[in-house]
C-alpha cells in the first residue's frame, strides 16, 4: 500500500454474536502497533476480486495495548459488501493493510461524569472508552441497547469487566432506552451516543433540549447521512477554471481525487469537518452533522466528502 498504512494478519476470529464478530490482527514484523486514544478507528483495506473494500472500524482494545488490535463487525444484508466479505471471506492468517489510528470521537478530558448511549454495534467505541476511564478512575455509565441478551455482542465482557457501570436494555423484553436518561446527572457531565443515525440525532435532539452545552455532547458516525437522491452537479475550481463534472451517486469529493485534485480528506462520512473547503459561488445542500446551522446558513463552506450543489453549479475556492 503506501507509508501510511500497516500491514497486519488476522490473529483470531471470534462470534460475539450470532451477526457480531470481532477481528484479533497484530503486525506482520511483529513490531507494536501505534498506540491510540479512546474512541479511535482505523481504516481496513481488503483484497477483494472486484477491488480494494475500505472500511472504517473502531478500535475495541483498550489503548494502551500495542501487541495487537481489535474491531467487531455487524453483518448486514443491506451492506455494500464489507461486512459481509468480512463475515463471509476473512479467515485466520489472512493479510491486510490498516491506517494509522485516527479519533474523530475523543473523550473529553473536561468531563466531571461520561454517560455512553449505544445502540446495537454502536457499542464498539465505548469498549475502548470505558476500560480506558476505568484505569484511570475516571466516573461513567454505560447504556447499551439490543434485541435480546442472545443478540447482544460483548455482553458477557461487559458483565465481568464493567458490571457496575453497564446497563443493558433489551426489547424482546420491553425494556427501552430513552433519552431520560441524561437528566439529573450532575454538572460536568458529557454525552456520547453511537447507533443508528436516527437514534443519534434524537439524542442529541433530547440532549440540548435538557440544556447540555453544546460542547458537552459528542456522536460517532460510520456512515454517512441520508439525505435523499444524489443529483448530478458541476463545480468550477476557481484557481484553475476547471470545470468538474460530480456525476449522480457520486460524491463530490470522489470526484476531486479522481481528477487528481489535492482534496484534504478523513472520514469521508461528514463527521468530522476535515474536507471542508470554502464555497465562492452557488447555494449548497448541506448533508453533514458537523457544521453548525449558523455555518450552514452563511453557504460559504461545503463538506466535500457528502454535500453537494442544490443548484447545479458551485464554485469552490480551489
Amino acid at each position: 500500500m503506501t507509508a501510511h498504512t500497516i500491514e497486519v494478519v488476522i490473529e483470531e476470529i471470534k462470534h460475539e454474536s450470532p451477526i457480531v464478530k470481532s477481528f484479533k490482527f497484530r503486525a506482520t514484523n511483529d513490531l507494536p502497533l501505534p498506540r491510540f486514544s479512546a474512541g479511535s478507528h482505523i481504516t481496513t483495506y481488503v483484497q477483494a476480486e472486484h477491488g480494494t473494500i475500505e472500511r472504517p472500524y473502531s478500535l475495541t482494545t483498550a489503548p494502551d495495548i500495542t501487541d495487537h488490535y481489535q474491531i467487531a463487525i455487524r453483518r448486514s444484508d443491506r451492506s455494500n459488501g464489507g461486512s459481509i466479505y468480512w463475515h463471509d471471506y476473512m479467515e485466520k492468517g489472512d493479510k491486510l493493510y490498516i491506517s494509522y489510528p485516527k479519533n474523530h470521537f475523543p473523550l473529553s478530558f473536561r468531563a466531571k461524569h461520561h454517560v455512553f448511549f449505544a445502540a446495537g454495534i454502536g457499542i464498539t467505541p465505548f469498549l475502548a472508552m470505558a476500560a480506558d476511564l476505568k484505569k484511570k478512575g475516571k466516573s461513567f455509565e454505560l447504556h447499551y441497547a439490543a434485541p435480546s441478551k442472545e443478540l447482544c455482542a460483548f455482553h458477557n465482557f461487559l458483565t465481568s469487566m464493567h458490571p457496575d457501570e453497564t446497563h443493558f436494555y433489551f426489547s424482546k423484553e420491553k425494556r427501552k432506552m430513552t433519552p431520560n436518561l441524561m437528566k439529573n446527572q450532575p454538572i460536568g457531565t458529557h454525552v456520547y451516543f453511537c447507533g443508528s443515525e436516527t437514534m443519534m440525532r434524537d439524542y442529541a435532539e433530547a440532549a440540548r433540549a435538557y440544556g447540555y452545552p453544546e460542547k458537552s455532547i459528542h456522536f460517532e458516525l460510520f456512515t454517512p447521512p441520508d439525505f435523499g437522491p444524489m443529483q448530478a452537479f458541476q463545480v468550477k475550481l476557481n484557481k484553475s477554471n476547471q470545470v468538474l463534472d460530480v456525476p449522480e451517486g457520486e460524491s463530490l469529493l470522489e470526484t476531486l481525487l479522481e481528477h487528481n485534485i489535492q482534496a484534504p480528506y478523513s472520514c469521508k462520512i461528514g463527521g468530522c469537518g476535515s474536507c471542508q473547503i470554502d464555497v465562492l459561488e452557488g447555494e449548497v445542500d448541506h448533508r453533514d452533522l458537523f457544521l453548525s446551522d449558523t455555518e450552514k446558513k452563511e453557504g460559504n463552506i461545503i463538506l466535500t466528502c457528502v454535500s453537494r450543489a442544490k443548484t447545479g453549479y458551485l464554485v469552490l475556492d480551489l
